[in-house]
Protein backbone atom coordinates (compact mmCIF):
# COMPACT_ATOMS: atom_id res chain seq x y z
CA UNK A 1 0.00 0.00 0.00
CA UNK A 2 1.02 3.57 -0.53
CA UNK A 3 3.00 5.48 2.33
CA UNK A 4 2.35 8.75 3.11
CA UNK A 5 4.24 11.13 6.14
CA UNK A 6 3.16 14.46 6.83
CA UNK A 7 4.70 16.88 8.95
CA UNK A 8 1.96 18.32 11.41
CA UNK A 9 4.67 19.31 14.36
CA UNK A 10 3.25 22.52 14.30
CA UNK A 11 0.10 21.31 16.36
CA UNK A 12 2.34 22.60 19.37
CA UNK A 13 0.48 26.24 18.67
CA UNK A 14 -3.35 25.65 18.14
CA UNK A 15 -3.59 29.46 17.96
CA UNK A 16 -1.39 30.23 15.17
CA UNK A 17 -2.16 30.06 11.19
CA UNK A 18 0.05 27.09 10.81
CA UNK A 19 -1.57 24.92 13.78
CA UNK A 20 -5.07 24.95 12.00
CA UNK A 21 -3.63 23.97 9.07
CA UNK A 22 -2.36 21.16 10.48
CA UNK A 23 -5.27 20.36 12.66
CA UNK A 24 -8.21 20.61 10.04
CA UNK A 25 -5.96 19.30 6.93
CA UNK A 26 -4.86 16.49 8.66
CA UNK A 27 -8.49 15.82 10.03
CA UNK A 28 -9.26 16.12 6.23
CA UNK A 29 -7.04 13.85 4.76
CA UNK A 30 -7.81 11.15 6.82
CA UNK A 31 -11.62 11.54 6.37
CA UNK A 32 -10.78 11.26 2.14
CA UNK A 33 -8.37 8.73 2.54
CA UNK A 34 -8.46 6.80 -0.48
CA UNK A 35 -7.24 3.27 -1.76
CA UNK A 36 -3.77 2.33 -2.88
CA UNK A 37 -3.35 0.72 -6.57
CA UNK A 38 -3.68 -2.93 -4.62
CA UNK A 39 -7.31 -1.95 -3.14
CA UNK A 40 -5.78 -1.11 0.17
CA UNK A 41 -5.90 2.23 2.06
CA UNK A 42 -2.97 4.52 2.00
CA UNK A 43 -0.69 4.33 4.97
CA UNK A 44 -0.53 7.70 7.21
CA UNK A 45 1.76 8.64 9.43
CA UNK A 46 1.62 11.86 11.08
CA UNK A 47 4.84 13.71 12.72
CA UNK A 48 2.64 15.30 16.17
CA UNK A 49 4.25 16.89 19.01
CA UNK A 50 4.49 14.89 22.15
CA UNK A 51 1.58 14.39 24.06
CA UNK A 52 -0.57 14.62 20.20
CA UNK A 53 -1.07 11.27 19.60
CA UNK A 54 -4.11 9.84 18.16
CA UNK A 55 -5.34 13.63 17.58
CA UNK A 56 -6.68 11.99 14.12
CA UNK A 57 -8.14 8.65 15.12
CA UNK A 58 -6.86 5.63 15.24
CA UNK A 59 -6.51 4.63 11.62
CA UNK A 60 -3.33 6.14 11.52
CA UNK A 61 0.08 6.20 13.19
CA UNK A 62 2.00 8.51 15.03
CA UNK A 63 5.45 9.94 15.47
CA UNK A 64 5.95 12.38 18.05
CA UNK A 65 8.36 14.98 17.36
CA UNK A 66 11.78 15.38 19.50
CA UNK A 67 15.68 16.48 18.18
CA UNK A 68 15.96 12.51 17.58
CA UNK A 69 13.53 13.31 15.25
CA UNK A 70 15.68 16.11 13.37
CA UNK A 71 18.21 13.61 12.60
CA UNK A 72 16.26 10.45 11.51
CA UNK A 73 12.60 9.53 11.49
CA UNK A 74 11.87 5.48 10.66
CA UNK A 75 10.06 4.09 8.38
CA UNK A 76 9.80 3.81 4.47
CA UNK A 77 7.36 6.57 2.50
CA UNK A 78 6.08 6.85 -0.87
CA UNK A 79 5.37 10.90 -0.67
CA UNK A 80 6.43 13.12 2.44
CA UNK A 81 4.70 16.15 2.81
CA UNK A 82 6.62 19.16 4.82
CA UNK A 83 3.11 21.36 5.78
CA UNK A 84 5.53 24.25 5.55
CA UNK A 85 8.73 25.52 4.22
CA UNK A 86 10.30 26.73 8.03
CA UNK A 87 10.01 22.41 8.70
CA UNK A 88 13.29 21.00 9.91
CA UNK A 89 12.02 17.19 9.69
CA UNK A 90 13.22 16.13 6.24
CA UNK A 91 13.17 12.81 4.50
CA UNK A 92 17.20 11.15 4.63
CA UNK A 93 18.35 10.37 1.06
CA UNK A 94 18.71 7.09 2.22
CA UNK A 95 14.61 7.15 2.18
CA UNK A 96 13.04 6.94 -1.20
CA UNK A 97 9.91 9.50 -0.50
CA UNK A 98 9.27 12.27 -3.10
CA UNK A 99 9.32 15.30 -1.01
CA UNK A 100 6.54 18.25 -1.28
CA UNK A 101 7.11 21.37 0.17
CA UNK A 102 4.26 23.93 1.10
CA UNK A 103 5.46 27.35 0.83
CA UNK A 104 2.68 29.80 2.57
CA UNK A 105 4.59 33.39 2.57
CA UNK A 106 8.39 34.67 2.38
CA UNK A 107 6.92 37.31 4.61
CA UNK A 108 10.57 37.40 6.28
CA UNK A 109 12.19 39.03 3.00
CA UNK A 110 9.98 42.27 4.01
CA UNK A 111 11.11 42.65 7.53
CA UNK A 112 12.80 45.46 8.48
CA UNK A 113 14.16 43.91 11.67
CA UNK A 114 16.31 41.26 9.46
CA UNK A 115 19.55 42.46 7.75
CA UNK A 116 19.88 41.42 4.06
CA UNK A 117 22.83 38.57 5.26
CA UNK A 118 19.62 37.36 7.68
CA UNK A 119 17.51 36.93 4.91
CA UNK A 120 20.59 35.84 2.42
CA UNK A 121 20.54 32.69 4.42
CA UNK A 122 16.98 32.32 4.73
CA UNK A 123 16.51 32.18 1.29
CA UNK A 124 19.71 29.78 1.09
CA UNK A 125 18.20 27.42 3.64
CA UNK A 126 14.67 27.28 1.62
CA UNK A 127 16.56 26.86 -1.57
CA UNK A 128 18.32 23.64 0.01
CA UNK A 129 15.12 22.15 0.68
CA UNK A 130 13.42 23.27 -2.74
CA UNK A 131 16.29 21.08 -4.31
CA UNK A 132 15.38 18.36 -3.07
CA UNK A 133 11.78 18.85 -3.64
CA UNK A 134 9.25 16.98 -6.61
CA UNK A 135 6.72 19.35 -6.07
CA UNK A 136 6.16 22.76 -4.53
CA UNK A 137 2.91 24.05 -3.49
CA UNK A 138 2.11 27.72 -2.17
CA UNK A 139 -0.82 29.23 -0.47
CA UNK A 140 -1.64 32.03 -2.71
CA UNK A 141 -0.59 33.16 -6.27
CA UNK A 142 1.12 36.01 -5.03
CA UNK A 143 3.16 33.73 -2.61
CA UNK A 144 3.69 32.04 -5.74
CA UNK A 145 5.01 34.53 -7.64
CA UNK A 146 7.81 35.52 -4.94
CA UNK A 147 9.11 32.10 -4.70
CA UNK A 148 9.28 32.47 -8.58
CA UNK A 149 11.32 35.54 -8.08
CA UNK A 150 13.23 34.82 -5.53
CA UNK A 151 14.61 31.13 -5.85
CA UNK A 152 15.66 29.06 -8.49
CA UNK A 153 12.59 26.70 -9.99
CA UNK A 154 13.81 24.38 -12.32
CA UNK A 155 11.50 23.98 -15.34
CA UNK A 156 10.84 20.51 -14.69
CA UNK A 157 9.54 21.46 -10.82
CA UNK A 158 5.85 21.39 -10.48
CA UNK A 159 4.62 24.84 -8.83
CA UNK A 160 1.44 24.63 -7.82
CA UNK A 161 -1.07 26.83 -5.81
CA UNK A 162 -3.24 25.05 -2.81
CA UNK A 163 -5.18 27.34 -1.37
CA UNK A 164 -6.24 27.71 2.86
CA UNK A 165 -9.22 26.17 3.98
CA UNK A 166 -12.07 28.29 6.40
CA UNK A 167 -13.18 25.83 9.55
CA UNK A 168 -15.01 28.51 11.22
CA UNK A 169 -18.52 27.55 11.27
CA UNK A 170 -21.22 30.29 12.09
CA UNK A 171 -24.17 27.79 13.62
CA UNK A 172 -21.32 27.17 16.31
CA UNK A 173 -21.55 30.67 17.38
CA UNK A 174 -23.01 30.98 21.16
CA UNK A 175 -25.83 32.74 21.84
CA UNK A 176 -24.05 35.05 24.44
CA UNK A 177 -20.94 35.96 26.12
CA UNK A 178 -20.58 35.44 29.90
CA UNK A 179 -22.02 38.73 31.44
CA UNK A 180 -18.88 39.48 33.15
CA UNK A 181 -16.69 39.67 30.21
CA UNK A 182 -15.00 42.12 29.12
CA UNK A 183 -15.66 41.90 25.76
CA UNK A 184 -19.35 41.34 25.87
CA UNK A 185 -19.42 44.41 28.21
CA UNK A 186 -17.29 46.92 25.75
CA UNK A 187 -18.92 45.42 22.44
CA UNK A 188 -22.53 46.53 23.57
CA UNK A 189 -22.10 49.30 21.60
CA UNK A 190 -21.48 48.97 17.43
CA UNK A 191 -18.28 47.82 16.72
CA UNK A 192 -15.34 47.10 13.75
CA UNK A 193 -13.36 43.84 14.30
CA UNK A 194 -9.43 42.98 13.36
CA UNK A 195 -8.57 39.50 14.01
CA UNK A 196 -4.41 38.50 14.06
CA UNK A 197 -1.74 39.09 15.78
CA UNK A 198 -0.33 42.79 16.38
CA UNK A 199 2.21 43.05 14.67
CA UNK A 200 3.52 46.26 12.41
CA UNK A 201 3.17 44.15 9.07
CA UNK A 202 -0.42 43.83 10.37
CA UNK A 203 -0.67 47.78 9.54
CA UNK A 204 -3.37 48.14 12.22
CA UNK A 205 -2.43 51.51 13.73
CA UNK A 206 -3.72 52.76 10.63
CA UNK A 207 -6.93 52.06 12.43
CA UNK A 208 -6.88 54.34 15.03
CA UNK A 209 -7.68 57.50 12.93
CA UNK A 210 -11.00 55.72 11.91
CA UNK A 211 -12.27 55.93 15.26
CA UNK A 212 -12.41 59.76 14.91
CA UNK A 213 -14.07 59.72 11.57
CA UNK A 214 -16.52 57.32 13.14
CA UNK A 215 -17.08 58.53 16.85
CA UNK A 216 -20.63 56.07 17.43
CA UNK A 217 -17.90 52.81 16.90
CA UNK A 218 -15.50 50.71 18.94
CA UNK A 219 -12.67 49.10 17.79
CA UNK A 220 -11.74 45.18 18.99
CA UNK A 221 -8.10 44.15 18.07
CA UNK A 222 -8.44 40.53 19.01
CA UNK A 223 -4.92 38.57 18.51
CA UNK A 224 -1.66 37.99 20.34
CA UNK A 225 -0.11 41.04 21.73
CA UNK A 226 3.05 40.36 22.89
CA UNK A 227 5.16 42.30 20.33
CA UNK A 228 6.33 46.25 21.32
CA UNK A 229 3.88 47.09 18.59
CA UNK A 230 0.99 46.66 20.32
CA UNK A 231 2.17 48.86 23.43
CA UNK A 232 2.70 51.34 20.63
CA UNK A 233 -1.05 50.68 19.32
CA UNK A 234 -2.20 51.76 23.41
CA UNK A 235 -0.31 55.06 23.48
CA UNK A 236 -1.23 56.02 19.97
CA UNK A 237 -5.21 55.59 21.01
CA UNK A 238 -4.23 57.42 23.90
CA UNK A 239 -2.74 60.38 22.03
CA UNK A 240 -5.85 60.61 19.69
CA UNK A 241 -8.54 60.70 22.91
CA UNK A 242 -10.25 56.93 21.37
CA UNK A 243 -8.51 54.66 23.70
CA UNK A 244 -11.74 54.65 25.61
CA UNK A 245 -13.06 52.94 22.28
CA UNK A 246 -10.30 50.39 21.74
CA UNK A 247 -10.15 46.94 22.90
CA UNK A 248 -7.51 44.39 22.70
CA UNK A 249 -8.31 41.40 24.53
CA UNK A 250 -5.15 39.49 23.30
CA UNK A 251 -5.73 36.34 21.87
CA UNK A 252 -9.33 34.76 22.13
CA UNK A 253 -10.63 31.43 22.37
CA UNK A 254 -12.85 30.14 19.08
CA UNK A 255 -16.26 30.84 20.38
CA UNK A 256 -15.37 34.55 21.78
CA UNK A 257 -14.08 34.76 17.91
CA UNK A 258 -16.95 33.06 16.78
CA UNK A 259 -19.06 35.63 18.45
CA UNK A 260 -17.09 38.32 17.56
CA UNK A 261 -16.99 37.64 13.91
CA UNK A 262 -21.10 37.27 13.95
CA UNK A 263 -21.98 40.84 15.91
CA UNK A 264 -19.23 43.20 14.16
CA UNK A 265 -20.55 45.69 11.89
CA UNK A 266 -17.37 45.36 9.59
CA UNK A 267 -14.07 43.30 9.51
CA UNK A 268 -10.97 45.63 9.35
CA UNK A 269 -7.83 44.23 7.74
CA UNK A 270 -5.11 46.92 6.54
CA UNK A 271 -2.66 44.48 6.57
CA UNK A 272 0.99 44.83 4.36
CA UNK A 273 2.22 41.50 3.79
CA UNK A 274 0.34 37.93 3.64
CA UNK A 275 0.47 34.41 2.75
CA UNK A 276 -3.25 34.28 2.35
CA UNK A 277 -5.08 36.00 4.89
CA UNK A 278 -7.63 33.50 6.90
CA UNK A 279 -9.58 36.17 8.82
CA UNK A 280 -10.27 38.08 5.71
CA UNK A 281 -12.30 34.67 4.78
CA UNK A 282 -13.29 33.63 8.36
CA UNK A 283 -15.32 37.34 8.20
CA UNK A 284 -16.71 36.63 4.36
CA UNK A 285 -18.13 33.45 5.95
CA UNK A 286 -20.29 35.08 8.48
CA UNK A 287 -21.13 37.33 5.21
CA UNK A 288 -19.48 40.59 7.05
CA UNK A 289 -18.21 43.47 4.68
CA UNK A 290 -14.71 43.64 4.78
CA UNK A 291 -12.06 46.48 4.64
CA UNK A 292 -8.86 45.30 3.29
CA UNK A 293 -5.56 46.64 1.99
CA UNK A 294 -4.98 45.82 -1.85
CA UNK A 295 -1.38 44.17 -1.01
CA UNK A 296 -0.19 41.17 -1.67
CA UNK A 297 -2.52 37.91 -1.72
CA UNK A 298 -5.57 39.81 0.04
CA UNK A 299 -7.36 40.29 -3.47
CA UNK A 300 -6.91 36.59 -4.14
CA UNK A 301 -9.43 36.39 -1.44
CA UNK A 302 -11.36 39.25 -1.29
CA UNK A 303 -11.87 39.21 -4.89
CA UNK A 304 -15.17 41.15 -6.44
CA UNK A 305 -16.53 41.44 -2.94
CA UNK A 306 -13.94 42.71 -0.59
CA UNK A 307 -13.67 46.97 -0.23
CA UNK A 308 -10.02 47.87 -0.78
CA UNK A 309 -7.94 50.86 1.09
CA UNK A 310 -5.43 51.75 -1.92
CA UNK A 311 -3.58 53.86 0.51
CA UNK A 312 -3.33 54.21 4.44
CA UNK A 313 -4.11 58.15 4.45
CA UNK A 314 -6.70 58.28 7.17
CA UNK A 315 -9.09 60.61 5.22
CA UNK A 316 -9.07 57.92 2.25
CA UNK A 317 -9.34 55.20 4.80
CA UNK A 318 -12.24 56.95 6.08
CA UNK A 319 -13.74 57.59 2.39
CA UNK A 320 -13.54 53.59 1.79
CA UNK A 321 -15.28 52.80 5.18
CA UNK A 322 -17.87 54.83 4.82
CA UNK A 323 -19.01 54.89 1.18
CA UNK A 324 -18.70 50.73 1.66
CA UNK A 325 -20.70 50.88 4.65
CA UNK A 326 -23.38 52.61 2.86
CA UNK A 327 -23.24 50.53 0.01
CA UNK A 328 -23.19 47.31 1.50
CA UNK A 329 -26.10 48.30 3.61
CA UNK A 330 -28.08 49.27 0.04
CA UNK A 331 -26.99 45.75 -1.44
CA UNK A 332 -29.41 42.97 -0.48
CA UNK A 333 -27.50 40.55 -2.09
CA UNK A 334 -23.59 41.43 -0.95
CA UNK A 335 -24.12 38.72 2.04
CA UNK A 336 -24.86 36.13 0.39
CA UNK A 337 -22.11 36.44 -2.19
CA UNK A 338 -19.46 36.94 0.34
CA UNK A 339 -20.67 33.95 1.88
CA UNK A 340 -20.35 32.01 -1.17
CA UNK A 341 -17.09 33.14 -1.80
CA UNK A 342 -15.98 32.19 1.30
CA UNK A 343 -17.64 28.91 0.70
CA UNK A 344 -14.64 28.68 -1.73
CA UNK A 345 -11.97 27.73 0.29
CA UNK A 346 -12.77 24.15 2.22
CA UNK A 347 -10.72 22.40 4.00
CA UNK A 348 -12.88 18.98 1.94
CA UNK A 349 -11.59 20.88 -1.38
CA UNK A 350 -8.00 21.68 -0.54
CA UNK A 351 -7.84 18.01 1.26
CA UNK A 352 -8.80 16.51 -2.66
CA UNK A 353 -6.18 18.42 -4.22
CA UNK A 354 -3.71 17.89 -2.29
CA UNK A 355 -5.05 13.49 -2.61
CA UNK A 356 -4.52 14.16 -6.24
CA UNK A 357 -1.17 15.22 -6.09
CA UNK A 358 0.27 12.73 -3.44
CA UNK A 359 -1.40 10.38 -6.06
CA UNK A 360 0.36 11.40 -8.93
CA UNK A 361 3.38 11.59 -7.09
CA UNK A 362 3.40 8.12 -6.21
CA UNK A 363 2.32 6.76 -9.18
CA UNK A 364 5.33 8.51 -10.89
CA UNK A 365 3.13 10.81 -12.84
CA UNK A 366 4.27 13.95 -14.17
CA UNK A 367 2.82 17.15 -12.60
CA UNK A 368 1.58 19.98 -14.67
Amino acid sequence: MPALFIDAERLRDLNSGLGQVCLHLGHELVHQRPDGREGEPWNLTFLVPKGKSGVFGDSVNYIEASWRRKLWIPGQYDVWHCLHQDSVYLPRPSQSAKLMLTIYDLNFLERADYSAAKKARRVAQLQRKINRASLLTAGSAFTASVVKEHLHIPKTLPLKVVYTGVAVNPNNTPDKLPADSPIAQFTQSSFFLFVGVIHPKKNVHTLLPLLEAFPDYRLVLAGPDRHPYAQHIREQAEKLGVADRLLMPGAVDEATKLWLYAHCEAFLFPSLTEGFGLPVAEAMTFGKPVFISNLTSLPEVGGNEAYYFENFEPENMAKVLHDGLHDFGQNPLREDRLRRRAAGFSWPSVAKEYWALYKELADGKRIL
